[in-house]
């Protein structure tokens, strides 16, 4: 029987059609405490701009409020976009998480701008490059440590000084593999919607790992795997709440702005080249009956070796999202 492990969620804040942003925040945090109870190890807001359907754009703000209302989860970023920021203010926010939260706070960074390009404009802070990347990665791992101090500029950060908080490196293609592997830090690839050749990203991830770069922070390689997941008692009923991502990726081809658009029947969703673009994006998913999903992640997790993995769940109403996440704890834990 393959090893189950551990489970992680990943969260966008998805904004449904007919409901309001305090409303798709509020749910979020609800859902925090829901799989907080139910043993999730870890809880990671991802970073999106300029999109009517998400909103999980201000992620250090979302991470201090899941934290306060949680108990045991580890809750982080996945993640800060870092050309978007300036390096030394990140450092100075999730210090002050890591503070308020000792040993709960995980720093999920990524070199996408998380955005479209006339957006990225506006965020911009610092360069996207290999390079730069590595360098405010070094900076941060100053400010994190004993000394406090970023490696590049003797500046300190003051609160994050001490809390040593744990990075991981965000990517979605081969060359974000490597980088992860040289700078030494664990790898999270976004398989969930860059599934093409995932198994070589990963390998060439361990390959390349380097437990004596100056940025690393474990021994070994260690990697945490994405996979869309959607629970329901019935493999058909799942594939009809499936249909709700299905919109939203139709909706991201083609530049329309929606809210998250209810189930529909799936027959009826787009032309049959639409819907063969949604399976090839997605088609790292375990979408079903609790015997369906578990079969799939089981599968998922021989195939890809993962230490971790992280699911990506979006559903039109709520509670629809929270039954899946009470099944699959059901069926995995």
């Amino acid at each position: 029987m393959t090893k189950h492990i551990p489970l992680n969620v990943l969260d966008l804040v998805g904004v449904s059609e007919g409901q309001t942003k305090s409303e798709a925040i509020e749910q979020a945090l609800e859902a925090a405490q829901l799989i907080d109870k139910l043993g999730f190890k870890r809880l990671w807001f991802a970073e999106h701009h300029n999109s009517k359907n998400l909103a999980s754009m201000a992620t250090s703000i979302l991470i201090a409020q899941a934290a306060k209302v949680t108990e045991k989860i580890r809750v982080g970023s996945g993640g800060i976009m870092l050309p978007n920021h300036a390096p030394l203010q990140v450092a100075e926010n999730f210090g002050t998480l890591a503070q308020l939260f000792p040993s709960r706070i995980d720093l999920g960074l990524g070199r996408a701008p998380g955005t479209d390009a006339q957006t990225a404009q506006l965020l911009t802070h610092s360069g996207g490059d290999p390079q730069s990347f590595a360098n405010s990665i070094y900076d941060l791992i100053g400010w994190f440590s004993d000394e406090g101090l970023g490696h590049s500029t003797p500046v300190t950060s003051n609160v994050g000084t001490g809390t040593n908080v744990p990075m991981w490196v965000l990517g979605s293609s081969m060359n974000g593999a490597s980088i992860a592997g040289q700078l030494g830090l664990p790898f999270s690839i976004a398989s969930h919607f860059t599934p093409d050749n995932y198994r070589e990203k990963i390998d060439l991830y361990r390959s390349t790992f380097k437990s004596t770069a100056p940025t690393a922070q474990i021994e070994e390689p260690y990697v945490m795997a994405g996979i869309n997941v959607l629970v329901a008692p019935t493999d058909e009923e799942a594939e009809k709440l499936w249909t709700t991502t299905q919109q939203m990726l139709l909706d991201m081809q083609t530049g329309k702005q929606r809210f998250m658009q209810p189930p529909m029947d799936p027959d009826e969703l787009g032309t049959e080249q639409e819907r063969a673009l949604i399976e090839s994006m997605f088609s790292v998913k375990a979408v079903g009956s609790p015997e369906t999903v578990r079969k799939k992640l089981e599968e998922f997790t021989e195939n890809s070796g993962a230490d971790e993995l992280i699911v990506v769940t979006y559903t039109y109403d709520p509670e629809d999202r929270k039954r899946s996440m009470e099944m699959l704890a059901d069926l995995w834990f």
